[in-house]
């Protein structure tokens, strides 16, 4: 008998993708034992689509209004019953065989504590096939071991998520990458289950896709992530793309040749990729999605250049306690749960 798992995610008006998630949680070849789905406080049908599923699995659903993405996982997995928790996110729909891929590593002789899964895109439209080739990685560009896309597929022993105190409830964005940050801080045993894969629609518009982008950087703010990352882009269009315009009208052919060397640096890999998704397309829409990954480039440069500094107030406050979260060193408990320090 295979060890039991709970399966937890979050949810907030999510009424359009829920059929989508539950029924591949439905056809997995290794059934989860228990799924606990915690509602932000939905204001659309999501808690009846939910239901709806009542019938077919283990469900057990919570509404929390004014939940955060931490605290609903928070409470998801302080309501579970099994020891190992595996993990995914709306918006998503599950390879049949995802947990039995993602749970496989804890029964070997040597098992890890925490286990990475993989996502890839699933785009149906052109403008998200050209999305899928500017912002999400191919599989094979990801080095084992390396990649954890958390929120849509990990598992882990509940001793992990209570030894870095649990998800970060005071970050609205990317806590995911703090809670990996902080389980690596810790030093616990990470393995890696590149067949465990979920599929992500990309965002369906360029207004979204912004949108999206800047709660991301948003959230690097409060979690005071990446800062040499961003100061790069800053540099790259506040200094270097003015000083190649003005270098343009006095020595063209030297600008040109910096121009094509920098459209090579940013455009080369999404392009690769587009090649590689060219089935996903019809002839006369190539050159159409070509065009789009500049677009879709810059305005996600740019709507990270637009959130990050609105997270940075809140994350230069904290900064001792985002810090000592990351590197897994504070933790403290509230109602039963282990939560990040405050």
């Amino acid at each position: 008998m295979p060890e039991p798992v709970s399966l937890i995610l979050t949810v907030l008006n999510e009424a359009d993708t829920v059929p989508t998630l539950m029924t591949s949680v439905c056809t997995q070849t290794r059934p989860p034992d228990e799924v606990i789905v915690v509602d932000g406080g939905s204001t659309d049908h999501t808690l009846s689509a939910l239901r709806a599923f009542e019938a077919h699995l283990p469900l057990r659903v919570f509404v929390e209004p004014g939940a955060n993405i931490s605290r609903g996982r928070n409470r998801a997995i302080s309501e579970a019953h099994h020891d190992l928790i595996a993990v995914t996110d709306a918006g998503v729909r599950l390879d049949p065989r995802w947990l039995e891929h993602l749970t496989a590593p804890f029964a070997a002789p040597d098992p890890p504590d925490f286990v990475s899964g993989f996502f890839l895109p699933d785009p149906h439209t052109l403008f998200e096939v050209a999305l899928a080739a500017t912002t999400l990685p191919a599989q094979e560009e990801m080095g084992r071991g390396r990649f954890m896309p958390s929120s849509r597929s990990v598992a882990f022993r509940r001793h992990v998520w209570e030894a870095v105190g649990g998800y970060p409830e005071w970050a609205d964005f990317s806590e995911d990458v703090l809670f990996d940050l902080a389980v690596q801080a810790r030093g616990f045993r990470i393995a890696y289950a590149p067949d465990a894969i979920v599929y992500f629609r990309p965002r369906p518009s360029l207004r979204a896709f912004a949108r999206q982008y800047r709660q991301y950087a948003l959230g690097d703010g409060q979690g005071l992530l990446w800062p040499t990352r961003h100061a790069i882009r800053y540099a790259t269009y506040v200094g270097l793309v003015p000083a190649l315009a003005t270098l343009a009208r006095r020595h063209p052919k030297m600008a040109g040749t910096l121009w094509a060397l920098g459209a090579t640096a940013m455009f080369y890999t999404p392009y690769k990729r587009l090649w590689r998704m060219r089935s996903s397309l019809r002839r006369r829409e190539w050159p159409l999605a070509a065009l789009l990954v500049p677009l879709i480039r810059v305005t996600g440069d740019v709507a990270k250049m637009w959130g990050y500094p609105q997270g940075l107030p809140q994350g230069w406050r904290h900064r001792e306690r985002v810090r000592a979260y990351v590197r897994g060193e504070t933790t403290r408990r509230r109602n039963g749960c282990a939560l990040g320090a405050e």
